[in-house]
C-alpha cells in the first residue's frame, strides 16, 4: 500500500532549504565584503602626516626688494615644511604687480601696525609681535624666523631647515650689557638691572618663547615707556656729535627686549647665545663705506663676492655660525642667485 503524498509538508521542507541557502550567500557575501574593506589596498597609501614647519618672519616697508633670491630659496623645498609671514604698511598686497614671488602672494598680515616701523623703536617689536600672532595660528610652525627685507639666505632651504630644527632651543643673541648705560632706572622694579640684556634682534624663536612673546604684558610696556633710542646725523661719522650727547638716555628697544624677556622669565638656559643673521657694524668692511646713523653696513655690489660670502659661512667661532646675512643692497640680487645656487 503506497503512503499518501503530503504537498504542504514538501513545499515546507523547500522554503526552509531556500531559505538556508540564502543565509548561508548571505554570510558568503558578507564575509567577502569586510574583507575587502578591512584589507588595505596596496594601491592607497595613507594620507602623508605634515611635518614641523619654519615661520619665515618678514619685516619690510613696502615691497621685498630681494624676493627672487628667496623664490630661489623656497623652491628647493618639496614638503612643505615652511610658511611665510609679511609686515608691510598697512594696505599694501603682494600680488603680481608687486612681488616676483608666487610664494609671497597674500602673505602680508592684515593688521600691521598704522604708523611707520622703525629701527630702533618700540614699534619694531610690535611688528614682531604681529607677525608671531599671526604665524601661531597655524599650529604646524614650531620655529620662527625673523627677517629684514634686506636679508638674503646663505644655505639652501632644506640645510637651513635640518639645522634649525636639529635643535630644541631658541637662536637668540644676548649677553649682560653692563658698560653701556642703556639701562633706564625708571625701569625698576618691573626689571631688575640684572636681567637687563643685549643682542641681536634677528633671533629664531622656538614656539614656547613665541607664545610668551605676545602674550607679554608686563616687559613691553615697560620699554614703550622707558626705552627710546637717541638720535643721530643720518652720517655721523661726518657729523661728530655734540659733547653733551653721550649725557642722553639712550636705548634701543629691538636690541633689548627679547634677550631681557627672556631672562625676565628665567629661561636662559633654553637658548643658544648667538643669532643666526650676519650683520656688520665694521666700516672697513664696506668699500663704498656705506652705513647710516644707528644701522649696519648696507654691502653694495662692490663688496658681494664669492670670496665674502664664503667667509661668512666659514666664520669660525662655531660649525655653522649664519644661516642668513642682513643688509644687502637690491642691486645684487642676480649676483647673490648665482652665489647660493653654486
Amino acid at each position: 500500500m503506497k503512503r499518501r503524498s503530503y504537498p504542504g509538508r514538501w513545499s515546507a521542507k523547500f522554503i526552509v532549504m531556500l531559505l538556508l541557502g540564502f543565509s548561508v550567500a548571505s554570510l558568503v557575501v558578507m564575509q567577502g565584503h569586510y574583507s575587502l574593506v578591512m584589507k588595505p589596498s596596496a594601491e592607497t597609501s595613507p594620507p602623508p602626516v605634515q611635518k614641523p614647519k619654519i615661520a619665515f618672519l618678514f619685516i619690510a616697508r613696502n615691497r621685498l626688494p630681494l624676493d627672487m633670491v628667496w623664490d630661489a630659496f623656497f623652491q628647493g623645498e618639496k614638503e612643505g615644511r615652511f610658511s611665510i609671514y609679511v609686515h608691510s604698511r598697512p594696505g599694501f598686497l603682494f600680488n603680481k604687480a608687486t612681488t616676483q614671488s608666487a610664494y609671497f602672494y597674500g602673505r602680508q598680515v592684515n593688521n600691521s601696525i598704522q604708523k611707520q616701523v622703525d629701527w630702533g623703536e618700540a614699534s619694531m617689536i610690535q611688528a614682531e609681535r604681529i607677525l608671531l600672532r599671526n604665524a601661531l595660528k597655524d599650529s604646524f610652525n614650531k620655529r620662527f624666523v625673523f627677517l629684514s627685507d634686506s636679508c638674503i639666505p646663505l644655505y639652501n632651504c632644506s640645510y637651513t631647515y635640518d639645522y634649525i630644527m636639529s635643535t630644541s632651543t631658541s637662536f637668540i643673541d644676548s649677553f649682560a650689557d653692563t658698560k653701556e648705560g642703556r639701562y633706564n632706572p625708571k625701569m625698576y622694579p618691573v626689571i631688575p638691572v640684572h636681567n637687563w640684556r643685549k643682542g641681536s634682534q634677528w633671533a629664531v624663536l622656538i614656539k614656547k618663547h613665541a607664545l610668551i612673546m605676545v602674550n607679554d604684558d608686563t616687559v613691553f610696556p615697560e620699554f614703550q615707556k622707558h626705552c627710546r633710542r637717541r638720535s643721530l646725523p643720518e652720517f655721523w661719522r661726518d657729523h661728530p656729535l655734540p659733547s653733551d650727547a653721550s649725557k642722553e638716555h639712550n636705548c634701543i628697544p629691538d636690541e633689548h627686549y627679547l634677550q631681557t624677556l627672556i631672562a625676565q622669565n628665567g629661561l636662559e638656559e633654553e637658548i643658544t647665545r648667538r643669532t643666526l643673521t650676519h650683520t656688520s657694524w665694521d666700516l672697513s668692511s664696506s668699500k663704498d663705506r656705506e652705513r647710516r646713523g644707528w644701522h649696519p653696513v648696507t654691502y653694495k655690489l662692490s663688496d658681494t663676492t664669492p670670496m665674502l660670502i664664503k667667509s661668512i659661512k666659514e666664520y669660525d667661532i662655531c660649525d655653522i655660525c649664519y644661516a642668513n646675512c642682513s643688509r644687502i643692497y637690491s642691486a645684487l640680487m642676480m649676483t647673490v642667485l648665482v652665489m647660493i645656487r653654486t
